[in-house]
């Protein structure tokens, strides 16, 4: 499935971040014109905003909070967001705050995604706190999609352990993930990982590897 909005949300520590930024970038280099909206209010941390330089060398518009990288975590958006649902020429990817509470502020713009096919990608890690199991996944999903009144589409595995990580990480508890896909209707589209781990997993999975690069650095690797 395609679509020109697509819109990333997950757990915190589910890496969708960058997820969303190597989506975008992988865009970019398709030679697609593309906005990344940063609607990530809730974590003060990692958020798309940390890497507008690498967004500005791939000719990537960055649309995110004024408060975004500051003190204030206030929970506003910049209005230029409602002008994106209008240029049909740029594919728009969105980054969602990390649970519920940030999905709130996707809702009020459900009236535009009604009247456009979208793909909601949500991005899990087994490897997180309280989303080692299927029952728990789904009720995380539950409540981000009740409160952006939005259906996520597809599933993106990125189930990591940060450097440790090795092909057998990346399918550990894959069992559950499996279920959690058959328990919501859709299909786990994206198999996340660095190219050398990707590499080496079964054949069955060439049709949803996503090779991923590290943009966001966590602040004991700064």
């Amino acid at each position: 499935m395609s679509a020109r909005l697509n819109i990333f949300c997950g757990h915190y520590g589910s890496g969708k971040t960058e997820v969303a930024l190597n989506y975008a970038i992988k865009l970019a280099n398709e030679g697609k014109k593309v906005t990344i909206i940063d609607l990530d209010i809730v974590n003060p941390y990692f958020r798309t905003a940390d890497a507008r330089k690498i967004l500005n060398e791939h000719g990537i518009e960055l649309i995110a909070s004024e408060f975004a990288n500051s003190n204030l975590d206030m929970p506003t958006v910049p209005q230029e967001i409602k002008k994106v649902f209008y240029d049909k020429k740029s594919n728009i990817i969105f980054d969602v705050g990390g649970d519920d509470d940030g999905a709130y502020v996707l809702g009020q713009y459900n009236s535009f995604f009604k009247n456009e096919p979208y793909r909601m990608i949500f991005v899990v890690s087994t490897k997180r706190p309280l989303t080692g199991t299927c029952d728990e996944l789904f009720e995380m999903a539950k409540n981000i999609e009740h409160a952006s009144r939005l259906k996520f589409t597809d599933i993106a595995n990125n189930t990591n352990l940060g450097k440790l990580t090795t092909e057998d990480t990346l399918l550990s508890n894959y069992e559950q993930i499996s279920k959690l896909s058959e328990k919501m209707g859709i299909p786990v589209s994206m198999q996340c990982g660095l190219e050398k781990s990707l590499s080496k997993l079964p054949k069955e999975f060439d049709d949803r590897k996503f090779p991923m690069n590290i943009y966001i650095k966590m602040p004991w690797e700064l």
